[in-house]
Protein backbone atom coordinates (compact mmCIF):
# COMPACT_ATOMS: atom_id res chain seq x y z
CA UNK A 1 0.00 0.00 0.00
CA UNK A 2 1.41 3.38 -0.99
CA UNK A 3 1.95 5.89 1.76
CA UNK A 4 -0.81 8.15 0.47
CA UNK A 5 -3.31 5.30 0.71
CA UNK A 6 -3.09 4.72 4.45
CA UNK A 7 -6.37 5.22 6.25
CA UNK A 8 -6.52 8.03 8.80
CA UNK A 9 -10.06 7.65 10.13
CA UNK A 10 -11.80 9.56 12.86
CA UNK A 11 -15.06 9.09 14.68
CA UNK A 12 -16.93 12.29 15.42
CA UNK A 13 -20.11 12.49 17.43
CA UNK A 14 -22.90 14.67 16.11
CA UNK A 15 -22.41 17.42 18.69
CA UNK A 16 -18.78 17.85 17.61
CA UNK A 17 -19.43 17.92 13.86
CA UNK A 18 -19.53 21.75 13.79
CA UNK A 19 -16.11 21.85 15.49
CA UNK A 20 -14.21 20.10 12.69
CA UNK A 21 -11.49 22.44 11.46
CA UNK A 22 -10.28 22.72 7.89
CA UNK A 23 -6.80 21.73 9.02
CA UNK A 24 -8.08 18.53 10.63
CA UNK A 25 -10.40 17.63 7.75
CA UNK A 26 -7.42 17.84 5.42
CA UNK A 27 -5.60 15.24 7.55
CA UNK A 28 -8.43 12.69 7.52
CA UNK A 29 -9.13 10.12 4.83
CA UNK A 30 -12.32 8.81 6.47
CA UNK A 31 -14.83 10.50 8.77
CA UNK A 32 -17.22 8.25 10.71
CA UNK A 33 -20.25 10.21 11.91
CA UNK A 34 -21.66 8.75 15.14
CA UNK A 35 -24.31 7.55 15.49
CA UNK A 36 -27.24 6.41 13.44
CA UNK A 37 -29.43 3.79 15.13
CA UNK A 38 -31.57 0.81 14.22
CA UNK A 39 -35.29 1.17 14.83
CA UNK A 40 -37.93 -1.22 13.52
CA UNK A 41 -35.28 -2.97 11.41
CA UNK A 42 -34.23 0.27 9.71
CA UNK A 43 -31.30 2.66 10.04
CA UNK A 44 -32.49 6.04 11.31
CA UNK A 45 -30.65 9.33 11.73
CA UNK A 46 -33.23 11.41 13.60
CA UNK A 47 -30.92 11.90 16.61
CA UNK A 48 -28.29 13.59 14.44
CA UNK A 49 -28.81 17.35 14.40
CA UNK A 50 -25.82 18.54 12.37
CA UNK A 51 -25.95 16.44 9.21
CA UNK A 52 -26.42 19.66 7.25
CA UNK A 53 -22.72 20.39 7.86
CA UNK A 54 -21.74 17.41 5.73
CA UNK A 55 -22.58 18.96 2.37
CA UNK A 56 -20.20 21.85 2.91
CA UNK A 57 -17.50 19.45 4.13
CA UNK A 58 -18.00 17.30 1.04
CA UNK A 59 -17.81 20.31 -1.26
CA UNK A 60 -14.53 21.44 0.25
CA UNK A 61 -13.03 17.95 0.70
CA UNK A 62 -14.49 15.77 -2.06
CA UNK A 63 -11.88 13.03 -1.52
CA UNK A 64 -12.83 12.60 2.14
CA UNK A 65 -14.88 9.44 2.68
CA UNK A 66 -17.78 10.26 5.01
CA UNK A 67 -19.54 7.29 6.56
CA UNK A 68 -22.61 6.99 8.73
CA UNK A 69 -21.64 4.95 11.77
CA UNK A 70 -24.61 2.98 13.06
CA UNK A 71 -24.84 1.60 16.57
CA UNK A 72 -22.43 2.01 19.46
CA UNK A 73 -22.43 0.61 22.98
CA UNK A 74 -25.98 -0.04 24.19
CA UNK A 75 -27.54 0.52 20.75
CA UNK A 76 -29.81 -2.40 19.95
CA UNK A 77 -31.98 -3.52 17.07
CA UNK A 78 -29.25 -5.34 15.15
CA UNK A 79 -30.02 -8.87 16.31
CA UNK A 80 -33.71 -8.44 15.56
CA UNK A 81 -33.13 -6.92 12.11
CA UNK A 82 -30.55 -9.54 11.15
CA UNK A 83 -32.72 -12.47 12.23
CA UNK A 84 -35.02 -12.52 9.18
CA UNK A 85 -34.64 -11.98 5.47
CA UNK A 86 -37.29 -9.28 5.60
CA UNK A 87 -35.46 -7.49 8.42
CA UNK A 88 -32.14 -7.63 6.60
CA UNK A 89 -33.76 -6.35 3.43
CA UNK A 90 -35.37 -3.44 5.27
CA UNK A 91 -32.10 -2.50 6.91
CA UNK A 92 -30.28 -2.69 3.57
CA UNK A 93 -32.85 -0.44 1.90
CA UNK A 94 -32.61 2.05 4.77
CA UNK A 95 -28.84 2.13 4.21
CA UNK A 96 -29.52 3.15 0.61
CA UNK A 97 -31.86 5.84 1.84
CA UNK A 98 -29.16 7.21 4.16
CA UNK A 99 -26.50 7.46 1.46
CA UNK A 100 -28.85 9.03 -1.10
CA UNK A 101 -30.48 11.61 1.20
CA UNK A 102 -27.19 12.63 2.83
CA UNK A 103 -23.67 12.92 1.35
CA UNK A 104 -22.44 9.69 2.90
CA UNK A 105 -19.95 7.54 1.02
CA UNK A 106 -20.97 4.43 2.90
CA UNK A 107 -22.07 2.77 6.11
CA UNK A 108 -20.03 1.78 9.15
CA UNK A 109 -21.73 -0.80 11.40
CA UNK A 110 -20.89 -0.68 15.10
CA UNK A 111 -22.89 -3.62 16.49
CA UNK A 112 -21.60 -4.14 20.04
CA UNK A 113 -21.68 -7.13 19.80
CA UNK A 114 -23.09 -10.06 17.80
CA UNK A 115 -24.02 -12.93 20.17
CA UNK A 116 -23.53 -10.82 23.31
CA UNK A 117 -26.17 -8.93 25.29
CA UNK A 118 -23.97 -7.37 27.98
CA UNK A 119 -24.86 -3.88 26.77
CA UNK A 120 -28.55 -4.58 27.36
CA UNK A 121 -29.34 -5.30 23.71
CA UNK A 122 -31.01 -8.24 21.99
CA UNK A 123 -28.60 -11.09 21.29
CA UNK A 124 -28.50 -14.81 20.56
CA UNK A 125 -26.31 -17.57 19.08
CA UNK A 126 -27.87 -17.07 15.64
CA UNK A 127 -26.26 -13.62 15.47
CA UNK A 128 -23.05 -15.27 14.35
CA UNK A 129 -24.40 -16.32 10.96
CA UNK A 130 -27.04 -13.61 10.73
CA UNK A 131 -24.35 -10.93 11.00
CA UNK A 132 -22.76 -12.27 7.82
CA UNK A 133 -26.13 -12.37 6.09
CA UNK A 134 -26.84 -8.80 7.15
CA UNK A 135 -23.52 -7.59 5.76
CA UNK A 136 -24.18 -9.44 2.51
CA UNK A 137 -27.60 -7.81 2.16
CA UNK A 138 -26.25 -4.32 2.79
CA UNK A 139 -23.29 -4.88 0.47
CA UNK A 140 -25.59 -6.06 -2.33
CA UNK A 141 -27.87 -3.06 -1.88
CA UNK A 142 -24.99 -0.59 -1.83
CA UNK A 143 -23.46 -2.16 -4.94
CA UNK A 144 -26.81 -2.08 -6.73
CA UNK A 145 -27.29 1.58 -5.94
CA UNK A 146 -23.70 2.40 -6.81
CA UNK A 147 -24.00 0.71 -10.21
CA UNK A 148 -26.92 2.98 -11.04
CA UNK A 149 -24.84 6.12 -10.65
CA UNK A 150 -21.34 4.82 -11.42
CA UNK A 151 -19.75 4.84 -7.99
CA UNK A 152 -18.85 2.50 -5.15
CA UNK A 153 -20.16 2.84 -1.59
CA UNK A 154 -18.08 1.62 1.34
CA UNK A 155 -19.19 -0.85 4.00
CA UNK A 156 -17.05 -1.06 7.13
CA UNK A 157 -17.40 -2.29 10.70
CA UNK A 158 -16.08 -1.36 14.13
CA UNK A 159 -15.04 -4.66 15.70
CA UNK A 160 -14.35 -5.61 19.30
CA UNK A 161 -10.65 -6.28 19.69
CA UNK A 162 -10.65 -9.55 21.64
CA UNK A 163 -11.49 -13.23 21.15
CA UNK A 164 -15.16 -12.78 22.04
CA UNK A 165 -15.75 -10.86 18.83
CA UNK A 166 -14.06 -13.46 16.66
CA UNK A 167 -16.08 -16.19 18.38
CA UNK A 168 -19.34 -14.28 17.85
CA UNK A 169 -18.83 -13.71 14.13
CA UNK A 170 -17.71 -15.47 10.94
CA UNK A 171 -14.91 -13.11 10.05
CA UNK A 172 -13.55 -15.43 7.35
CA UNK A 173 -16.85 -14.92 5.51
CA UNK A 174 -17.93 -11.52 6.80
CA UNK A 175 -14.84 -9.67 5.61
CA UNK A 176 -15.72 -10.47 1.99
CA UNK A 177 -18.48 -7.86 2.16
CA UNK A 178 -16.34 -5.27 3.93
CA UNK A 179 -13.89 -2.62 2.81
CA UNK A 180 -12.39 -2.12 6.26
CA UNK A 181 -12.41 -3.96 9.59
CA UNK A 182 -11.73 -1.32 12.24
CA UNK A 183 -10.47 -2.93 15.43
CA UNK A 184 -11.46 -1.04 18.56
CA UNK A 185 -8.06 -1.49 20.18
CA UNK A 186 -9.04 0.69 23.11
CA UNK A 187 -11.15 -0.06 26.16
CA UNK A 188 -9.26 -3.34 26.13
CA UNK A 189 -9.43 -3.11 29.90
CA UNK A 190 -11.29 -0.73 32.12
CA UNK A 191 -14.90 -0.69 33.18
CA UNK A 192 -15.05 -4.40 34.00
CA UNK A 193 -11.62 -4.75 35.63
CA UNK A 194 -10.19 -3.49 38.90
CA UNK A 195 -6.66 -4.53 37.87
CA UNK A 196 -4.82 -1.52 36.49
CA UNK A 197 -3.10 -1.65 33.13
CA UNK A 198 -3.06 -0.33 29.60
CA UNK A 199 -6.33 0.06 27.72
CA UNK A 200 -4.92 0.90 24.27
CA UNK A 201 -1.44 -0.65 24.23
CA UNK A 202 0.27 -1.74 21.04
CA UNK A 203 1.96 -4.84 22.46
CA UNK A 204 1.28 -7.25 25.33
CA UNK A 205 3.92 -6.65 28.02
CA UNK A 206 5.43 -9.17 30.40
CA UNK A 207 3.44 -9.56 33.60
CA UNK A 208 0.07 -8.45 32.22
CA UNK A 209 -2.62 -11.00 33.10
CA UNK A 210 -4.87 -9.61 30.36
CA UNK A 211 -3.01 -10.79 27.27
CA UNK A 212 -4.67 -8.39 24.85
CA UNK A 213 -3.05 -5.64 22.79
CA UNK A 214 -3.42 -4.12 19.35
CA UNK A 215 -0.81 -6.55 18.03
CA UNK A 216 -2.53 -9.55 19.64
CA UNK A 217 -5.84 -8.38 18.19
CA UNK A 218 -4.44 -8.01 14.69
CA UNK A 219 -2.94 -11.49 14.80
CA UNK A 220 -6.24 -12.86 16.12
CA UNK A 221 -8.23 -11.39 13.23
CA UNK A 222 -5.68 -12.49 10.65
CA UNK A 223 -5.93 -16.05 11.99
CA UNK A 224 -9.71 -15.71 11.72
CA UNK A 225 -9.34 -15.03 8.00
CA UNK A 226 -9.32 -11.22 7.68
CA UNK A 227 -6.74 -9.93 5.18
CA UNK A 228 -4.22 -7.59 6.80
CA UNK A 229 -4.81 -4.95 4.17
CA UNK A 230 -8.39 -4.51 5.41
CA UNK A 231 -7.45 -4.07 9.08
CA UNK A 232 -7.45 -0.67 10.78
CA UNK A 233 -6.28 -0.39 14.40
CA UNK A 234 -7.59 2.13 16.89
CA UNK A 235 -6.19 4.92 19.03
CA UNK A 236 -7.89 6.49 22.05
CA UNK A 237 -8.25 10.23 22.46
CA UNK A 238 -9.29 9.70 26.10
CA UNK A 239 -8.06 7.85 29.17
CA UNK A 240 -9.13 5.08 31.52
CA UNK A 241 -8.69 5.83 35.22
CA UNK A 242 -8.38 3.68 38.34
CA UNK A 243 -8.51 5.08 41.90
CA UNK A 244 -7.20 3.86 45.26
CA UNK A 245 -4.24 2.21 43.59
CA UNK A 246 -1.35 0.76 45.63
CA UNK A 247 1.98 2.51 45.24
CA UNK A 248 3.79 -0.64 44.09
CA UNK A 249 5.22 -0.77 40.54
CA UNK A 250 4.20 2.85 39.86
CA UNK A 251 0.59 1.69 40.07
CA UNK A 252 0.89 -0.66 37.09
CA UNK A 253 -0.86 -4.08 37.33
CA UNK A 254 -2.25 -3.39 40.79
CA UNK A 255 -5.68 -4.15 42.22
CA UNK A 256 -7.42 -0.81 42.60
CA UNK A 257 -10.32 0.29 44.74
CA UNK A 258 -12.31 0.98 41.57
CA UNK A 259 -12.72 -0.37 38.09
CA UNK A 260 -11.14 1.52 35.22
CA UNK A 261 -13.86 3.99 34.38
CA UNK A 262 -13.57 6.65 31.73
CA UNK A 263 -10.98 9.22 32.68
CA UNK A 264 -10.13 12.67 31.33
CA UNK A 265 -9.96 13.21 27.61
CA UNK A 266 -6.67 14.22 26.01
CA UNK A 267 -7.55 17.91 26.21
CA UNK A 268 -7.88 17.65 29.99
CA UNK A 269 -4.87 15.35 30.30
CA UNK A 270 -2.65 18.00 28.73
CA UNK A 271 -4.13 20.82 30.78
CA UNK A 272 -4.29 19.23 34.21
CA UNK A 273 -2.63 15.82 34.40
CA UNK A 274 0.48 15.12 32.32
CA UNK A 275 3.34 16.38 34.49
CA UNK A 276 0.87 18.38 36.61
CA UNK A 277 -0.85 18.11 39.98
CA UNK A 278 1.39 15.30 41.15
CA UNK A 279 0.90 13.10 38.08
CA UNK A 280 4.08 11.63 36.62
CA UNK A 281 4.15 10.29 33.07
CA UNK A 282 5.80 6.91 32.61
CA UNK A 283 6.55 5.01 29.41
CA UNK A 284 6.14 1.23 29.13
CA UNK A 285 8.64 0.31 26.41
CA UNK A 286 7.28 -3.24 26.11
CA UNK A 287 3.68 -2.15 25.64
CA UNK A 288 4.63 1.02 23.71
CA UNK A 289 2.16 2.88 25.92
CA UNK A 290 2.27 5.81 28.35
CA UNK A 291 0.59 5.98 31.74
CA UNK A 292 0.19 8.43 34.60
CA UNK A 293 0.41 7.82 38.35
CA UNK A 294 0.20 10.21 41.28
CA UNK A 295 0.55 7.70 44.09
CA UNK A 296 -3.16 6.94 44.16
CA UNK A 297 -4.76 7.29 40.73
CA UNK A 298 -3.59 5.46 37.60
CA UNK A 299 -4.42 6.60 34.05
CA UNK A 300 -3.92 4.80 30.74
CA UNK A 301 -4.06 6.74 27.46
CA UNK A 302 -2.52 7.37 24.04
CA UNK A 303 -0.17 10.24 23.23
CA UNK A 304 2.00 11.30 20.31
CA UNK A 305 4.71 8.76 21.15
CA UNK A 306 2.37 5.77 21.34
CA UNK A 307 0.60 6.88 18.16
CA UNK A 308 3.96 7.10 16.38
CA UNK A 309 4.59 3.45 17.29
CA UNK A 310 1.11 2.48 16.07
CA UNK A 311 1.76 4.21 12.76
CA UNK A 312 5.06 2.39 12.37
CA UNK A 313 3.29 -0.89 13.18
CA UNK A 314 0.65 -0.23 10.52
CA UNK A 315 3.31 0.37 7.88
CA UNK A 316 5.56 -2.52 8.93
CA UNK A 317 2.69 -5.01 8.89
CA UNK A 318 0.86 -3.93 5.77
CA UNK A 319 -2.33 -2.86 7.56
CA UNK A 320 -4.88 -0.45 6.14
CA UNK A 321 -4.36 2.32 8.66
CA UNK A 322 -5.31 3.88 11.97
CA UNK A 323 -8.53 5.28 13.39
CA UNK A 324 -9.53 7.01 16.62
CA UNK A 325 -12.37 7.63 19.01
CA UNK A 326 -13.32 10.50 19.27
CA UNK A 327 -12.65 13.89 17.66
CA UNK A 328 -14.10 16.05 20.43
CA UNK A 329 -11.73 14.53 23.00
CA UNK A 330 -8.65 16.36 21.69
CA UNK A 331 -8.95 20.09 21.30
CA UNK A 332 -5.17 20.37 21.19
CA UNK A 333 -5.31 18.70 17.75
CA UNK A 334 -1.97 17.04 18.54
CA UNK A 335 -3.07 13.42 18.26
CA UNK A 336 -4.64 13.64 14.81
CA UNK A 337 -1.57 15.53 13.65
CA UNK A 338 0.59 12.69 15.01
CA UNK A 339 -1.49 10.15 13.07
CA UNK A 340 -1.32 12.16 9.87
CA UNK A 341 2.43 12.75 10.07
CA UNK A 342 3.11 9.19 11.19
CA UNK A 343 1.33 7.68 8.19
CA UNK A 344 1.63 10.37 5.53
CA UNK A 345 4.45 12.65 6.61
CA UNK A 346 7.47 10.45 7.21
CA UNK A 347 7.16 10.03 10.96
CA UNK A 348 7.51 12.17 14.06
CA UNK A 349 10.16 13.56 16.28
CA UNK A 350 9.23 13.01 19.92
Amino acid sequence: MAKRDYVVAGYVTDDHLPELTREDLAKLTHLNVAFGHVRDNAIVTDRLRHLGNLRQIKREYPELCILLSVGGWGAGGFSEAASTEAGRSRMAESAIHAVTVHPFDGIDLDWEYPCYGEAGIGAGPADRTNFTLLLAAIREALDRQGARIGRRYLLTIAAGADQYYVDGTEMDRAHRYLDLVQLMTYDMRGGFQSLTGHHTNLYTPTGDLFRISADASVRMFVRAGVPKEKIVIGAAFYSRMWREVPVRNRGLYQTAGSTGGYGPDFTALVADYIGRNGYVRYWDSEACAPYLFNGSSFLSYDDEESIRHKCEYVKANGLAGLMFWEYGCDRTHRLLDAMHRGLHGGGLSI
